[in-house]
């Protein structure tokens, strides 16, 4: 799939070429012919100018539309992957609690392991519900008061229990005095929901081996989260597009990690809506990324 879509973007991107060469040999051919008259000159340039400019533009559009499709096609994909998946599960063990008589002990086992699938649904269309609505909304949010340190640990423990991960992976260091409060004005939900995603993200790109450390620091008038892990890191030239919806980095081991492309756009919508914004930074392919969500602080209340 992805090979066939690579072939049409090249043919595009070939025919353009040749089209916009084949119109400037010919007008360039018809100017030199007639520079003598002035009227056909001016209208030569202008005419040669204006073919060139529509050339170049269709191909762009052509080439921007062939692997828009490609995000979409691959947003599909993995959609219609993270819904069937827990769905078949799910089925297999009730045709088993059906057809067979299960211990007891076996049966909260796959109840055990049905109720994780029917997380994992919920979490899939959650995402997707809140990328829309992200997709809808730019306006800022003022909200309530929130203790983002009371966030990061709560969205640690999350991620603890989905992952199955022991304590010591995740750590979380508070680089704030104890008796400062990291506060923000805006909406908890929709804070948990972005956390919760760099969080997921680090855990996911760790590779085998995960360790992940999440940072609170306060600066000037800003509250900081910064999510770092040691997995397989990004490139450079792919730092500021990894916030596209359904964007995923092509040709990496990156790509391989299954996921939808939504999580890093909806940190990223997240953030503007509270005034505030997410960037990524990272020395290259397996060097590890690091993510800071950087939002405003909150007045002091009186």
């Amino acid at each position: 799939m992805r090979a066939g879509h690579s072939k049409s973007t090249a043919l595009f991107i070939a025919l353009g070429t040749v089209v916009a060469v084949l119109a400037f040999a010919l007008n360039v051919g018809w100017i030199v012919l007639h520079w003598r008259t002035g009227v056909l000159l001016f209208f030569g340039v202008l005419f040669f100018g204006l073919i060139i400019t529509g050339v170049v533009l269709n191909t762009i559009f052509l080439v921007r539309e062939i692997r828009r499709n490609e995000r979409h096609n691959a947003f599909i994909n993995a959609v219609t992957h993270e819904l069937k998946t827990p769905v078949a599960s799910i089925r297999l063990y009730l045709e088993t609690m059906q057809t067979r008589q299960v211990e007891e002990a076996k049966r909260r086992e796959f109840q055990d392991i049905m109720i994780q699938d029917c997380d994992r649904l919920l979490h899939t269309i959650d995402q997707v519900l809140r990328a829309g609505q992200a997709a809808s909304s730019v306006k800022l949010f003022a909200g309530s008061r929130i203790d983002v340190a009371e966030i990061v640990e709560e969205c640690l423990s999350i991620a603890r229990a989905r992952h199955h991960l022991p304590f010591d992976t995740l750590r979380f260091v508070r680089g704030i005095p104890a008796n400062v409060t990291a506060t923000v004005m805006g909406d908890i939900h929709e804070l948990k929901t972005a956390i919760g995603n760099l969080i997921d993200n680090a855990i996911k790109y760790s590779g085998p081996k995960i360790e992940v450390l999440v940072e609170l620091v306060k600066e000037e008038d800003n509250v900081l989260v910064r999510v770092k892990d040691q997995g397989v890191g990004i490139p450079r030239q792919e730092l500021k597009r990894i916030f596209k919806r359904f964007y995923r980095i092509p040709e990496t081991v990156a790509s391989r990690v299954k996921g939808m492309g939504l999580g890093l756009f909806i940190v990223d919508s997240v953030a503007k809506r509270h005034a505030g914004k997410v960037y990524a930074e990272s020395a290259g392919s397996g060097q590890g990324s690091t993510f800071t969500l950087k939002l405003p602080a909150a007045p002091e209340s009186s």
